[in-house]
């Protein structure tokens, strides 16, 4: 991603014509739910390829199947779109049962005790995270920005730290709130240092965002 403050522009620019959208605050909320279902949906991807895993998101709340645009044209927008996400996509990851605009009943996502943080994350991100948009054209907007992102390319799949600390620059109230990810000269030198082998793990314990790179 060649120009981060540009893409944080583009996001802040449409949100401000929404009048849900009220500070600074609400459009980073808005901002980084949206960020989490696509990295979510890029690493179930890859999950898939592992023998025996199950998606915890039923298959309309994921967003391959709600958001993206692909060049089908068929994507919700407008007034369906608003209506998909406040009663069905928010209310399902929030852990209730909901009903889609046919009347099937969509289950509520949970996450049983001692679940893996893959399935025990989304719930928790979702538990006090909230919709602010009201205009559904400018909702699909700022998806498609979001969706436009090309996960499988390195240095946009390693650009979130630097996307975050963009939002924390560019939003008013947010200020000069410093500096929260690591920056990737770090990482890189971290990761060639410790030279993990494939099955390995390995941590940055001051990573801010947790930007951590592997060489390569």
């Amino acid at each position: 991603m060649a120009n981060l403050t540009g893409f944080v522009k583009r996001l802040r620019d449409i949100m401000r014509n929404d009048a849900g959208i009220n500070g600074d605050a609400q459009r980073i909320e808005q901002i980084a739910w949206l960020l989490f279902l696509k990295i979510y949906d890029a690493k179930e991807a890859d999950w898939e390829l592992e023998s025996g895993y199950r998606s915890i998101l039923p298959e309309p709340c994921r967003w391959s199947n709600w958001a993206a645009h692909g060049s089908s044209g068929q994507a919700l927008t407008g007034e369906q779109l608003l209506w998909f996400v406040n009663n069905v996509l928010f209310p399902v990851l929030k852990g209730q049962d909901a009903c889609d605009s046919q009347g099937q009943i969509i289950k509520g996502v949970s996450a049983a005790a001692g679940a893996s943080i893959r399935q025990a994350i989304v719930p928790a991100v979702f538990a006090d995270a909230n919709s602010y948009m009201k205009d559904g054209v400018l909702l699909r907007q700022v998806i498609n920005c979001i969706d436009d992102l090309d996960l499988s390319d390195y240095e946009e799949s390693h650009a979130f730290g630097e996307i975050y600390e963009t939002i924390l620059k560019e939003l008013q109230s947010a200020g000069s709130a410093g500096e929260f990810y690591t920056p990737r000269a770090v990482t890189d030198f971290m990761a060639q240092m410790i030279s993990p082998k494939l099955g390995e793990k390995m941590a940055d314990f001051a990573c801010g965002t947790g930007a951590l790179s592997l060489p390569g």
